[in-house]
């Protein structure tokens, strides 16, 4: 049987610990990332009671002692960077899976770092003290159960599950720890009796199927039984950039959503050009209240990495879904960069109508470069100036 060499890392409530980390008046305390609806909080705030997506109004009655705080993005991505950077010191094959999570195979480094245990401790002490943030750490012989360990060794945490002892570990679980068990299969799991993931263990999977499907009840028992093949792989090169908001409250006026998706435009243009690529194909996203899904796409004559290019046909393309979005309660929008080319290979088109001007690239390079220094809201579009920011969504660092 292969050794627990799987590391799962995730960064404890990780942006509420950046807010802690950079102002020290908050150590200790309930901290809020978010005004519109909770996006993070502190474990101190969680043990009051606060959850991610709460309203903000109901989190603040029920913790008023609470520090609400707007969210830093640009924090936020400097210290996942950080912190991916250690990640990949410390293992050859690193598989990210958020801005704040990754998976490491540490197996076979034995007489160069370590045993597993060994290379998740110090990989704990260096994110601490070079970062300056703290991470859970498990450490088991598949992907699935290291996850499931370093969420048992939260906050702050290392536990490290050996092949001999994982049914002891797992089955007593609750089943919501297996992934893909909500609220809607556990009720029906309930009531066939079944509560722990060892009552999988012994159910058959003709009767789980009955109730759950053949392919959720496969699935299911697989994992129940830590039957999970799945290797950990690099994340291969990003095919697109994006971005995405969503509205604390209801749909938004026209000139609201527009001055949302300037924004969300500035964001992923700017990590475009710092990335060094051009994109050909734009992309928008809606989700609404009913939680269906719209998607408009439009492919340029021309790869272009110009912000006044990609708002342009962003504009074109919520223009064609206008009659969709006046008609539902709009609760997310999201922009997408794809068909992506290195900036350096892309041919420069003559500045004709509808095409980037040297002055549009010279305006997002002044724009960028004062950002960079000064921070990101030190420059935003008049619209967006006492406008509802939205709940922005990360992604994990280029």
């Amino acid at each position: 049987m292969p050794a627990a060499s799987i590391l799962h890392a995730d960064l404890d409530a990780f942006y509420a610990s950046v807010e802690q980390r950079d102002d020290p008046k908050l150590a200790g305390r309930p901290v809020i990332v978010g005004t519109g609806v909770v996006l993070a909080c502190s474990y101190e705030a969680k043990a009051r009671g606060i959850y991610t997506t709460m309203n903000g109004a109901a989190a603040r009655r029920a913790c008023p002692e609470a520090v609400v705080v707007p969210p830093r993005m640009e924090a936020y991505s400097s210290a996942s960077k950080a912190v991916y950077e250690i990640f990949a010191d410390t293992a050859p094959v690193v598989e990210g899976i958020s801005i704040d999570e990754a998976f490491l195979e540490v197996g076979g480094m034995e007489h160069i770092s370590g045993t597993p245990p060994e290379i998740a401790a110090k990989l704990r002490r260096r994110v601490l003290a070079e970062v300056g943030l703290p991470i859970s750490v498990g450490v088991a012989r598949t992907k699935f159960l290291a996850k499931v360990a370093s969420g048992a060794s939260k906050p702050d945490g290392l536990l490290v599950v050996e092949p001999e002892r994982e049914a002891e570990f797992l089955h007593p679980l609750p089943i919501e720890a297996l992934w893909g068990v909500g609220k809607v299969t556990t009720s029906k799991l309930n009531q066939m009796g079944v509560r722990t993931v060892g009552d999988v263990t012994r159910i058959s999977q003709v009767r789980l199927a009955a109730e759950i499907g053949d392919s959720a009840a496969s699935r299911l028992l697989d994992l129940a039984n830590n039957r999970d093949p799945r290797r950990v792989e690099p994340r291969k090169r990003r095919k697109s950039i994006g971005a995405q908001s969503a509205f604390p409250r209801g749909s938004r006026g026209p000139g609201q959503i527009d001055s949302l998706a300037a924004a969300l435009v500035d964001r992923t243009t700017r990590r475009l050009r710092e990335a060094g690529r051009a994109c050909r194909t734009v992309s928008v996203g809606f989700r609404f209240g009913d939680f269906s899904r719209a998607t408009r796409a439009h492919t340029l004559p021309f790869p272009t990495d110009e912000t006044a290019t990609v708002l342009a046909a962003v504009r074109e393309l919520f223009e064609a879904a206008a009659d969709e979005i006046a008609e539902k309660d709009l609760t997310l929008i999201g922009i997408s960069l794809g068909n992506l080319e290195r900036a350096d290979t892309v041919q420069m088109e003559l500045p004709l109508a509808g095409t980037p001007s040297h002055e549009d690239s010279a305006l997002d390079q002044a724009v960028d470069q004062v950002r960079s220094k000064f921070g990101e809201g030190v420059i935003k579009r008049a619209s967006m100036i006492d406008a509802d920011q939205g709940v922005p969504v990360p992604t994990l660092p280029d």
